[in-house]
Order: C-alpha cells, then sequence, then structure tokens
C-alpha cells in the first residue's frame, strides 16, 4: 500500500521519463501528452536548454529568501514577463502555482482599493462554471459545485453571473449581441451587489477545466471593460492556463486588445520545470501599495531562484522556438481535425477553443444539446480508454461540474503535424470504443 494520497484511489502507472510530448511508464509503454499535463508542459519533456539553465542555477543557489537576498533569475524573469503584457502592467509578484497567483492578485485588489478611501470594496464577481483555484480564497470566486458546496460554510462565498456559454442559446440573436447579452449581466450583477462594495470582476479569458476552453462573442470582451471602468471595478484575468503562448498569443488578453488591471498567470509560465506563476498588476497600483506601509502577503517560495532561472530558461524557448506561432498554427490544423470529428460521431455536439486550448463537448441531441446521461460517466471512461491506448486527455463535467461532458485536448506547443495526426488517430480509435461500449450512433 501507497502511503501517498491525493484525489482517488484510481491507479496509474509509475512515471520513468519524458522526452518532447511523450511520456513513458516504467513498463516501457509510452504515451502521448495530449493535454500537456493540466495544461502546464507547454514546452514538452526534458528540454536540454531549460536543464542546463537549471543545473547552471543549482550550483551557485537553490534559495534566497526574498527578505534577505535580491537574486539574479527573478529579476530577469520579472524585466521578461513585463515586456511580455500590456503596457502598463510591468509589476511581477513570483509565487509557486494558479491558487497562489489567484489569492495574490485578489490580496491586490483589496489592498490597492484601501490606499483608495474604498474600505466598502471587498467583493469580487466571477462566472459559473469557472475554476480560479482550490485554496479557500480562489474556491470562493470557483464556480464548480462539485468542487466549492463541501466548504462553503468554510468560506465566504463570492457573487457570481453566468459564463458565456452561447453555444447552448436558443435565441435568434447574432454572436456579436450574444456577447453583449451575458457581459450586460456583470452590469445587472454590480447594481444588485450595490456598485460601492464591488472591488474586481475575475475571468478566464478562455474558459479553462470548468467550460472546456469556453471562448465568447469578441463583442464580450471590450463591454466587460467598459463595465468595470464604468464602476471603478478592476478586472483580473485568470490567465494561468491561458498564458505563455497556449491560446496562439502569449496571453488571451491579446486577442481582444484588453489590457486588464491584473492577470494571474502559471501552468505553462514555468511549463512545468519548476513550480512557478506570477501575479502581474499595474504599476500604479504596486506603488500605491508600497507607499501605504507594504504588500501585506508573501509565501516563502516567491522568487525562487531555481524557479525562475527555470522560467526565464522556457520563455527564452517559446521566444527562441516562435511557439506562440507553433501554438496557432497547430491549434487551426487540430481543431480543425478535431471538427471534422463531428461528421463520424453525432453525439459530439460542440468543438471549441484557441490555439492548442481545445475541447470538444458530448451531447445526447445536437439540436438540444442536452448532455449525455450522467450515469454513463463518460467524462471519465473516455480518458481510461484514450489512456489505455496511450493517449492522455483532460476532462470535466460541463454543466457547473453535475453533468455533461467535455474533453480538453492541449498537447505541447511544440506539437507537429505528424504528432497530431498520431493524436487523432487514438482519440477516434477510444471515440469508437466508448460508442460501442456505451451503444452511441457512429457514422460510416
Amino acid at each position: 500500500m501507497s502511503h501517498l494520497f491525493y484525489q482517488s484511489r484510481q491507479p496509474r502507472p509509475t512515471l520513468d521519463y519524458g522526452k518532447g510530448i511523450y511520456l513513458y511508464d516504467t513498463d516501457g509503454k509510452r504515451y502521448i501528452d495530449g493535454s500537456s499535463g493540466a495544461m502546464v508542459s507547454n514546452i514538452g519533456h526534458s528540454n536540454p536548454r531549460v536543464l542546463d539553465a537549471m543545473k547552471a542555477q543549482m550550483d551557485k543557489a537553490t534559495f534566497g529568501y526574498r527578505l534577505h537576498f535580491q537574486t539574479e533569475p527573478s529579476e530577469r524573469l520579472a524585466a521578461k514577463t513585463a515586456a511580455l503584457m500590456p503596457k502598463g502592467l510591468d509589476r511581477v509578484f513570483f509565487v509557486s502555482g494558479g491558487s497562489e497567483a489567484v489569492e495574490s492578485a485578489i490580496k491586490m485588489a483589496r489592498q490597492y482599493a484601501l490606499t483608495q478611501g474604498q474600505d466598502s470594496r471587498w467583493k469580487v464577481i466571477s462566472r459559473h462554471p469557472s475554476y480560479h483555484g482550490s485554496t479557500l480564497g480562489a474556491l470562493a470566486l470557483t464556480g464548480y459545485d462539485p468542487l466549492t458546496k463541501p466548504f462553503a460554510p468554510m468560506m465566504r462565498e463570492m457573487p457570481k453571473i453566468a459564463a458565456p456559454t452561447c453555444y447552448l442559446d436558443t435565441d435568434n440573436l447574432d454572436d456579436d449581441q450574444r456577447g453583449l447579452k451575458y457581459a450586460e449581466m456583470l452590469r445587472e450583477e454590480i447594481i444588485a451587489q450595490g456598485p460601492e462594495s464591488v472591488l474586481a470582476f475575475i475571468m478566464e479569458p478562455v474558459g479553462g477545466a470548468s467550460t472546456g476552453a469556453l471562448v465568447a462573442p469578441d463583442s464580450y470582451y471590450a463591454r466587460i471593460r467598459e463595465i468595470c471602468d464604468e464602476f471603478g471595478i478592476l478586472l483580473i484575468y485568470d490567465e494561468v492556463m491561458t498564458g505563455a503562448g497556449r491560446t496562439g498569443k502569449f496571453i488571451a488578453a491579446e486577442h481582444w486588445g484588453i489590457t486588464p488591471d491584473i492577470i494571474a498567470l502559471s501552468k505553462g509560465f514555468a511549463a512545468g520545470y519548476a513550480p512557478l506563476g506570477a501575479m502581474v498588476a499595474r504599476g500604479d497600483m504596486v506603488e500605491a501599495v508600497l507607499d501605504a506601509g507594504g504588500f501585506l502577503h508573501g509565501y516563502t517560495y516567491a522568487g525562487n531562484p531555481l524557479a525562475c532561472a527555470a522560467g526565464c530558461a522556457v520563455l527564452d524557448e517559446i521566444a527562441s522556438q516562435d511557439l506562440v506561432g507553433n501554438s496557432a498554427a497547430m491549434g487551426d490544423l487540430l481543431k480543425a481535425r478535431l471538427t471534422g470529428l463531428m461528421d463520424r460521431f453525432p453525439f459530439i455536439g460542440d468543438v471549441r477553443g484557441l490555439g492548442l486550448l481545445l475541447a470538444f463537448e458530448l451531447v445526447s441531441d445536437r439540436k438540444t444539446m442536452a448532455p449525455l446521461p450522467k450515469e454513463l460517466n463518460a467524462y471519465n471512461r473516455l480518458v481510461d480508454l484514450a489512456y489505455e491506448r496511450g493517449l492522455i486527455i483532460y476532462s470535466r463535467r460541463t454543466r457547473g461540474g453535475l453533468e455533461g461532458d467535455h474533453f480538453l485536448v492541449a498537447p505541447p506547443l511544440i506539437v507537429t503535424e505528424a504528432q497530431i495526426d498520431e493524436i487523432m488517430a487514438t482519440l477516434t480509435d477510444s471515440l469508437e470504443a466508448m460508442a460501442r461500449e456505451m451503444n452511441l450512433p457512429v457514422n460510416p
């Protein structure tokens, strides 16, 4: 019996090593990392230049506490990160992961409000479904019932508006009108809560695990920014999953020319080579907080020199290999191939996403978009069938965590056309196997 435990008793083989987009277990079986782990391994596994940079830093120092020393890798990574952000977002606070990045963002927002004499502002509006992290602060922003309800008595849940699931709508509006309809929900909620009490709005610019690569109509993004400005509310983009080139831009905000007030980064930011994330904020906000006595927040490993050395090397790889461009090009190809599956499998109801953050959703009726019976547990079964065949994909319940089935297909940004062929062949075989088991229709 193992002394280690995580979420469940689900057995998995022991990892031996990784190379490129592939992982190998100790029995020698090869797996295609079709989800980059949890959308983390953006530059693939065992990149020699990143490993060399980490080894060089290990020979110098692996830890220097931020209250005792500045470190060259953290200063260098902060400068590189700021240079990749929209104008004005030029101050960087390092953390160890996505939940910490989100926690840091909402604490920065609150402390900035206090410096402006806006003590009454504390509510952070988010969306349902959504996912922002597993700590109680980040969980209070998350809209995913199985993860939040058990802990509801322990936290102060924040107000929610509906995520822009336009693909489920049956109204007569066009895409722009639907985008505006969902954006106006934010304005209505601000008024309902009392504008003087609302601190910020946090959103995933492209949905993550809880909505399966959900992309709103273009009109949504600009209108959300306008509404936040109208009420003096901070706009936080949770780019933990979408950042570092995953969507075909370095950050997803670039797709719409939006400048948030705060951005949370992690996952592909260090691409799995070290635990690392960042909060990036407007310089004027940070200066106001520091002038008022300092940022009342911190983590032991904030700015860890080994992690930051890895982060610098990852950003260098993304730039030198044009992985943002490859994400856009290979993403278009993979999305077209996934969409093509809809002809063969009538139970695929939607394919969505940007770049190499893509997903498909299963339904029992494509016309009504009714989900498959939840008792089928298709979201688990397809993952297992693909895993048996050597393909790793990532699934969640689509409709607030209670029913529905979506699957994220998000390979490392180094993926090639030939490797997409491999992914699609294994995925198609897995879908056929599931259809046979569950008596689902398949077209010739």
